[in-house]
């Protein structure tokens, strides 16, 4: 029996409580970023794409509920209350969902702040990790900032679509930081064609391109989050057309990159991650072929912006793939090749 072992009053060895077990899972985050290795704060980037990403899509189920207002004030939740509170206007159920997204924020602050903790007391401190790392909580702040302006503006949807922009923003800050802290400083080398490098930073502007598209055909549709909500003046049709052509453009310069890929017999990485970037594009394709033609059903939009968050994340990280600054912990040397957001 160790030291540290929970003992009952007759000496023996008691099972660990939950929470004892919370404890020591607490004690080993708490560690993970006190006293990191460059293995720790790799995994804190990516409990930092996880949460930017997972706020992203609940952000979405706000709405997607009925919920946009179910905190009507802000920074209360309604009017002399921090906490949700009997109103009038607002189900319980519809506060509760809204109040529970805010409080998420926490969270993200949370691993936000253990990531700038961690990259600040890693051996050896790397400045661009500290640089992409401060983004998080200082994007924390802006989004609940902006959150504000989406409540008093009465879920304009220029204020919507603006707050779902900053949070794919926040997702590739989140994912420059945990691509970067897991290789080394050297100068960017191509691993594949120029041209085709080039045509995967098409691919990423097209694919923005799309997300865009994807939030004014929203902010022009059903499910605004609220009855007093107000919409895009914007033919439905026009736009729900405008945005499938950006799908289908999308789909057309992902299958070039993955054909240029394989052609050019590019490093494996590179080849699968274009392949599983067409594979989300096409189930992402038929999830909203599906909900236009089930006129657009909350459970579908909400797993269609799933997907788009999966899309854009898989797209970094091709873009990525497609270079390399060496292993973790190899000394920088000459001028950088490319040195944007850490790419």
């Amino acid at each position: 029996m160790t030291a540290d072992q929970p003992q009952s009053r007759a000496g023996e060895t008691r099972p660990p409580t939950l929470a004892d077990r919370l404890r020591d899972r607490a004690l080993v985050l708490f560690h993970s970023a006190w006293s990191p290795t460059p293995g720790s704060v790799r995994r804190w980037a990516l409990a930092g794409v996880v949460v930017n990403a997972g706020i992203t899509v609940t952000g979405a189920a706000v709405r997607l509920t009925g919920s946009g207002l179910g905190c009507p004030t802000w920074p209360r939740c309604t009017p002399g209350s921090f906490v949700p509170a009997p109103h009038d206007a607002h189900s319980a159920a519809n506060m509760a969902i809204e109040f529970g997204n805010r409080l998420l924020s926490f969270l993200v602050l949370a691993v936000a702040v253990a990531i700038v903790v961690a990259v600040l007391r890693v051996t050896p401190r790397r400045a661009v990790l500290v640089r992409l790392a401060w983004i998080q909580p200082i994007g924390v702040g802006v989004q609940a900032l902006w959150g504000g302006v989406v409540v008093r503006s009465v879920l304009n949807p220029v204020t919507v679509s603006v707050h779902f922009l900053l949070s794919i923003g926040m997702i590739v800050a989140a994912f420059a930081l945990y691509a970067r802290s897991g290789e080394g400083d050297a100068p960017p080398r191509r691993l594949v064609h120029r041209d085709i490098r080039t045509l995967g930073f098409v691919l990423v502007a097209a694919v923005l391109v799309l997300l865009v598209a994807g939030v004014v055909t929203t902010g022009t549709g059903p499910h605004s989050g609220d009855e007093a909500a107000s919409r895009f003046g914007f033919d439905i049709e026009t736009v729900v057309r405008l945005h499938t052509d950006a799908v289908w453009i999308v789909l057309g310069l992902t299958f070039a990159l993955l054909f240029a890929l394989h052609v050019t017999d590019s490093p494996g990485r590179a080849r699968r991650g274009a392949l599983i970037l067409l594979g989300v594009e096409l189930a992402q394709g038929v999830i909203g072929y599906v909900q236009y033609f089930l006129a657009v059903p909350a459970v579908l939009v909400g797993l269609h912006v799933f997907g788009a968050v999966l899309v854009w994340i898989a797209t970094l990280r091709v873009v990525y793939l497609m270079r390399s600054r060496g292993p973790a912990g190899a000394s920088p040397t000459g001028q950088d090749e490319l040195d944007v957001v850490g790419v």
